[in-house]
């Protein structure tokens, strides 16, 4: 029974992942946003709780990668693919193509997680961006675009040229060969955990400042450090 625990975790992922697609047709990106917060809440958990229970599988192990397509993978490519058609919306000449450059989230996402499970340097650090903090990048800058008063800002943020990069780039760190941070903790000491820590008081730090605006800079901010203080060569072959 123990092992069943972790997979309902998992699955209670996928379910908040689908109930955020259902609320981007209806045209409800704050619900969106508050079913990815559930969905990052599910996949923290079902891996810490099956490390505490001391339970692994490999049936757990692929669920949580079909999970994570939904939430992170096809739930972001439909953000933007509804930020491209804000865009439209408001009258910006939009080739007919554009919005569907969207789906490339899902896409690489799928690739990403698929080089992730057969890849065994990624035990203590990623390499490429993982598909919930991609996610987490995509999302606060939707709903800062959508939500903010100021119209140069809005005007940036849903410009066809920024969504149009910000897909591809998005896309291509995805499954970029780039040493990132992971923060699992597996030794108490300021050596081993500086880039972590200091991480973590930046974020800090930029919630205090920018309140939710905060959020749209915590991955570029997570890339930069990680760039700065990248991994030795022998933490990730």
């Amino acid at each position: 029974m123990k092992s069943v625990i972790p997979n309902l975790l998992t699955l209670a992922n996928l379910a908040a992942g689908l109930f955020a697609i259902i609320a981007l047709f209806d045209g409800n990106v704050v619900l969106a946003a508050y079913l990815l917060a559930a969905s990052l809440v599910f996949d923290f958990l079902d891996g810490m709780v099956a490390r505490a229970l001391g339970v692994h599988s490999e049936l757990g192990l692929q669920l949580d990668s079909l999970a994570d397509l939904v939430s992170f993978g096809v739930a972001p490519g439909f953000m933007l693919y509804h930020l491209f058609l804000e865009v439209s919306v408001s009258g910006e000449p939009l080739p007919v193509f554009l919005p569907y450059l969207a789906f490339l989230i899902p896409i690489f996402s799928a690739l990403r997680l698929a080089k992730f499970n057969i890849d065994s340097r990624q035990t203590d650090n990623f390499i490429g961006l993982p598909t919930p903090a991609n996610t987490i990048l995509i999302y606060s800058l939707a709903i800062w675009a959508l939500k903010t008063e100021n119209p140069t800002t809005e005007a940036i943020l849903l410009h066809p040229f920024f969504l149009s990069f910000l897909t591809i780039a998005s896309s291509l760190l995805l499954v970029a060969e780039i040493p990132l941070l992971s923060l699992k903790v597996k030794e108490l000491s300021w050596k081993a955990n500086k880039s972590r820590i200091l991480l973590i008081a930046a974020i800090v730090l930029l919630f205090a400042l920018l309140r939710f605006r905060a959020f749209a800079f915590v991955i570029p901010l997570y890339l930069l450090i990680s760039i700065f203080f990248k991994p030795k060569s022998r933490e990730i072959e």
